[in-house]
């Protein structure tokens, strides 16, 4: 399969969230959105929220791999880990609008020092192909144009398979984490000085 990497576009929006959606599994959308809302409701807030120009999912922090027709295949969404709470404002407060719901004490996911890694994912029909592969080789270079010693992420303990695609790539164990009531492991990838 040919695929392109390259930075997002805004116009990009709807097929994005769709993609940080499934990285985020839809019981965990679901959850954010609340009982009175659908997962249709959450994907709408989604979209908003990539096209903001100051959020965590922005446009600005996603790269895309664009299939042979240039449909979005598959997405990485990054930033820098110290400002995490100030893109994060903007997930809360649409939150806040959308849901009705508060989620001002969510944990922090990352931390200052790292080029956070936080939704990667391929459609199903791209799946197999080296989109992600290439998606997190991509991520690297970025972490090493913008300075920061290392890419960090977490992995749900549940999904050895994403694991082991981090380990083939060179992410290493960290250390255990918790997020959203989920055990995760906190992988990195030390960039060489």
């Amino acid at each position: 399969m040919e695929f392109q990497i390259q930075p997002a576009c805004a116009t990009q929006a709807r097929p994005i969230a769709r993609l940080i959606m499934l990285a985020m599994n839809y019981e965990c959308c679901q959850y954010f959105a609340g009982p009175h809302h659908t997962l249709t409701d959450f994907e709408d807030a989604m979209t908003r929220l990539v096209t903001a120009d100051e959020s965590q999912y922005s446009w600005r922090n996603t790269l895309v791999a664009l299939d042979a027709e240039r449909n979005v295949a598959g997405v990485c969404v990054t930033y820098d880990g110290g400002q995490l709470h100030r893109l994060r404002e903007a997930f809360l407060k649409e939150a806040r609008e959308s849901f009705g719901r508060d989620f001002s004490d969510i944990d922090d996911e990352t931390q200052a020092g790292e080029l956070y890694l936080d939704s990667l994912a391929v459609r199903p029909d791209c799946q197999k192909k080296g989109i992600a592969t290439a998606l997190l080789k991509a991520s690297i270079q970025r972490a090493k144009e913008l300075g920061l010693p290392r890419v960090g992420l977490l992995v749900d303990q549940g999904n050895p398979s994403a694991e082991h695609l981090y380990h083939a790539v060179g992410f290493t164990y960290a250390n255990d984490a918790t997020w959203g009531g989920h055990p995760m492991r906190h992988l990195v990838y030390n960039i060489e000085r």
